[in-house]
């Protein structure tokens, strides 16, 4: 399932900046941190995502071409905010909705887009 182009820009304006007051608080909500490709600018975005066996999966609703995706791939990691806590995210990859082994309603979840981004989760800090 992929979201129409209409919905990603009024999220992307409007519904991610109302949920970046509190994503980084309620799991599965979470806040991933990313560096634009081009511009170098720190971004954050919300993300409804689940974490398993040491790693985190968030499905690419909007396509593999949607931003946050190509800059965490493009800097090879970022940060997730999640639950009070900071995690360095590494190694980021895409992968295909079938080979995803999370079960329950994470999984069920990460297999809803045609793919995940899943990346390996490093250390954890609480956020100040």
């Amino acid at each position: 399932m992929q979201i129409p182009r209409a919905l990603t820009i009024f999220n992307k304006y409007v519904n991610n900046r109302i949920q970046s007051l509190w994503a980084w608080l309620v799991p599965p909500w979470a806040i991933i941190g990313h560096t634009g490709r081009k511009s170098g600018k720190a971004y954050r975005t919300p993300v409804l995502g689940f974490v398993g066996a040491g790693c985190f999966a968030v499905p690419i609703l909007y396509g593999e071409q949607t931003d946050w995706v190509r800059n965490l791939l493009a800097a090879d990691g970022g940060t997730l905010h999640r639950a009070g806590r900071r995690y360095e995210l590494r190694e980021p990859r895409i992968v295909p909705a079938a080979e995803i082994t999370m079960r329950g309603l994470g999984g069920r979840y990460a297999r809803l887009a045609p793919s995940a981004l899943v990346a390996t989760i490093g250390p954890s800090a609480a956020l100040r």
